[in-house]
């Protein structure tokens, strides 16, 4: 596991200790960020179940300004520390361990606005539309922004959750990856 491309670029990545946690492959990181960048001109990163921190610093990594990291489990908040301070992204990065629900209330809290949102939960956590309802109800991600979940394949997400409608949706093996957006609402 390594990062992909951008200022961080080759840089390998620790996984998360034990079976607690699948990280992104290489190859489904750099499909995702072709889908909506490649690279970034700044903006504010999500990675809501962060795990390694994979997917928040490869978005580092390719001209995001900053990440928050969220994750509930201790391991991961150590690998993503770690990860973190390999690639030298410590400034641009807020690291904090909660379970993702409790996590979203802080942020609502913060009024707090992401251009990017990563979701990648465990494949046998189903609260996706639930999580990303909050998301759009509460007005965290940018009119312009994109959310990304990676899920199982067998996990079907909806065509529109609130006013968040999916973009994009591609399979690779037994992963499956859903981008959702607002609509282009034209004045």
């Amino acid at each position: 596991m390594r990062v992909v491309s951008g200022t961080c670029k080759g840089h390998p990545l620790k996984a998360v200790p034990g079976q607690s946690t699948r990280p992104t492959t290489d190859k489904v990181k750099e499909s995702i960020f072709n889908m909506i960048g490649p690279y970034f001109d700044g903006g504010i990163g999500l990675d809501l179940f962060g795990g390694s921190g994979g997917l928040g610093i490869e978005g580092l990594s390719r001209g995001l300004d900053k990440v928050i990291f969220v994750d509930k489990e201790q391991k991961a908040i150590t690998t993503i520390r770690t990860n973190v301070e390999t690639c030298r992204l410590t400034e641009q990065a807020e690291i904090y361990r909660n379970d993702a629900e409790r996590a979203l209330k802080a942020l609502i809290k913060r009024e707090v606005q992401f251009d990017l949102i990563f979701l990648d939960p465990p494949y046998h956590n189903h609260k996706l539309k639930a999580l990303i309802s909050i998301l759009d109800v509460n007005n965290l991600l940018k009119r312009d922004g994109a959310i990304v979940v990676e899920h199982a394949v067998e996990a079907e997400l909806p065509e529109q959750i609130g006013k968040l409608e999916l973009k994009r949706h591609e399979v690779y093996g037994i992963t499956a990856i859903s981008i959702y957006h607002y609509p282009n609402i034209e004045s």
